[in-house]
């Protein structure tokens, strides 16, 4: 397990190693980070100053490396718009991403696992092809219309819930619907595969022999072994809600740290860009990590792969 352990985790370190590269490199690539900092009235003698206040008069290679070295200890710089540091401002915009991404994942579960149930119970029914529609069709549908279409019905027609704000709880159900319906074709798929197999096994004919009742047999020793996978993949579903959160978090108008990214992206603010995306790709690189643990825990199978 430790050597197992050992190799997840240096594939880990690595790929960060590659976002902080990537984000680095396409700040810079996108233009004189002084002249975008300056604005289209700045004098050259404007940007000459702005390019040495914030040391961008040093060769790339050295500023890359003192960037690193700085995330490396926490230091993930200073706003140029808010003139704050970095990590504080993610600090303060966490909760409402964290919250946000972890009512989705309550939802999706809540949805996928009782509808996977029920189209393996039903397999190969109109039932079960239907929901395997669905499933396609959630996939493929573009979060941010559906947003708007949420806004528009719930928020705007019946005046249900609120379209932007989390003043209160109900301010987060809209855009956990929404980053939810992404991640629920994914984990209803696989409870249905969990449970076809599950249902199939000998295990449950022993059961059913015995006389147990349907219930028993599907909630107590089925859903049992069909489960542990989905339990598994949260971990990393919750990880693609987080860093989909610059999308929904601008739909709905949430202050979290998706917004904070697209509200950087818009003023030129590139240590903010640069550090949500690190820290964005770094909970992701994480939560996979724990579900690969996770994983090779419940199966040991996967400890020699």
């Amino acid at each position: 397990m430790l050597v197992f352990f050992g190799r997840r985790l240096l594939v880990a370190l690595l790929v960060t190693l590659t976002v902080l590269t990537v984000s680095f490199a396409l700040t810079r690539l996108s233009g004189d980070l002084a002249i975008a900092i300056a604005g289209p009235q700045a004098t050259e003698q404007d940007i000459i100053i702005i390019r040495k206040a914030y040391g961008l008069d040093r060769p790339v290679v050295v500023q890359f490396v003192d960037w690193v070295v700085s995330a490396a200890s926490g230091d993930l710089g200073r706003s140029y718009i808010y003139h704050e540091p970095v990590a504080r401002l993610i600090k303060d915009r966490l909760p409402v991403t964290l919250t946000l991404g972890l009512t989705g994942l309550l939802i999706a579960m809540a949805t996928a696992i009782p509808i996977g149930i029920l189209a393996a119970m039903r397999e190969g029914t109109l039932f079960d092809r239907g929901i395997m529609m669905i499933a396609v069709i959630g996939q493929a549908m573009p979060s941010f219309w559906l947003g708007l279409l949420l806004i528009i019905t719930f928020g705007l027609k019946l005046g249900w819930l609120p379209i932007s704000g989390v003043d209160e709880w109900d301010g987060y159900v809209l855009p956990g619907i929404v980053l939810a319906f992404a991640a629920i074709p994914a984990m209803m798929r696989l409870t249905r595969s969990g449970m076809v197999d599950a249902l199939a096994s000998d295990y449950i004919r022993t059961a059913r022999a015995k006389g147990l009742s349907r219930a028993s047999i599907v909630l107590k020793h089925a859903l049992r072994n069909a489960a542990m996978p989905v339990v598994a993949v949260a971990a990393v579903q919750l990880g693609f809600m987080l860093s989909g959160s610059v999308v929904i978090e601008s739909v709905f108008a949430l202050h979290g740290v998706g917004y904070l990214g697209w509200e950087s992206i818009s003023k030129n603010d590139f240590p903010v860009v640069q550090a949500v995306v690190l820290f964005l790709a770094v909970v992701y690189i994480f939560l996979t990590l724990m579900a690969d643990l996770l994983n090779a825990f419940l199966d040991p199978r996967l400890r020699t792969s």
